[in-house]
């Protein structure tokens, strides 16, 4: 019998290699994709006359508008306004919907005009190289899931399994019962939920369904995934050629562990990546 407390105490705080943090790679991508607009829009910085000179450029380079958004930090080609004396808008910059009057009242009104035309900045292209930059810690919560699946891969791998062979990577519910004719109705609600591993591992007796996560921090999540994953263990636990197997870590689970041993209880196969160290996916698959 493993000791839930002693088990925590291994977990990892943190995965994170030096790419981590920023993928400086998108960010200059991003960047690129609208390079000549933001030079355009350069010109404008200093104006005597910005909303004349605004309009002017706007009209002769209606492209500029696909810029404006990044400079707010927002992603979407169209963003909604309710203006308390013309009511609703909902700005387009990829398919213009107003005149370039309005674009230049959403400019004044949001505070882009002040921003260039009184020279808080020397450089749209520098500035929105800083949108990117922060915009992108948004990312890391996906990039340390990629990290995490990334590393138990190795751990696959060094265990002698092959891809596309012996293990499959991210394998929905209807692809497992198909490809084996192997009956996972107990776990899709009657094929009304699909269900989506992170790995999928084919032995002649068995297949094992696993799923990998690493929690850096607290949260709601974690309590959502404990509970949900209790579940799949009691209902998967009675099929005789599939396994749940679970791989999780991370210092986050310090403020959920009362969840995470709810879990650790049902679950046999719940494992951390200490474990892995210790060789368990060649001890499970034996």
């Amino acid at each position: 019998m493993r000791d839930f407390n002693i088990w925590l105490q291994s977990f990892k705080e943190v995965i994170a290699g030096y790419r981590y943090y920023t993928d400086f790679g998108k960010i200059y991508r991003n960047v690129e994709g609208i390079k000549v607009q933001l030079c355009l829009m350069n010109s404008l910085i200093g104006s005597a006359d910005i909303e004349t000179d605004f309009q002017r450029l706007c009209t002769q380079y209606p492209e500029i508008l696909g810029c404006i958004p990044i400079l707010l930090a927002k992603r979407e080609a169209e963003i909604p306004i309710y203006d308390t004396t013309s009511g609703e808008h909902r700005f387009n910059f990829k398919k213009p919907n107003h005149t370039a009057a309005q674009y230049a009242t959403f400019m004044r009104e949001t505070g882009l005009f002040e921003l260039i035309g009184n020279k808080h900045i020397s450089n749209l292209v520098d500035y929105v190289t800083g949108v990117e930059t922060g915009l992108d810690s948004n990312a890391r919560k996906n990039r340390g899931g990629d990290a995490m699946e990334d590393l138990v891969e190795t751990y696959i791998r060094k265990s002698g399994l092959v891809k596309e062979r012996d293990y499959f990577k991210e394998m929905y519910i209807h692809d497992i019962q198909n490809r084996w004719d192997i009956d996972l109705s107990c776990i899709s609600n009657e094929g009304e939920t699909e269900k989506r591993f992170d790995f999928v591992i084919k032995r002649p007796q068995m297949i094992y369904g696993i799923e990998t996560n690493f929690y850096t921090s607290s949260g709601s999540k974690l309590n959502e995934t404990a509970r949900s994953y209790k579940t799949l263990a009691i209902e998967t636990r009675d099929l005789d050629n599939f396994r749940f197997v679970w791989i999780t870590d991370g210092k986050g689970w310090l403020s959920a562990k009362n969840n995470l041993k709810e879990t650790f209880d049902v679950l046999p196969d719940l494992y951390n990546l200490a474990d892995l160290d210790n060789g368990i996916i060649s001890d499970i698959l034996k």
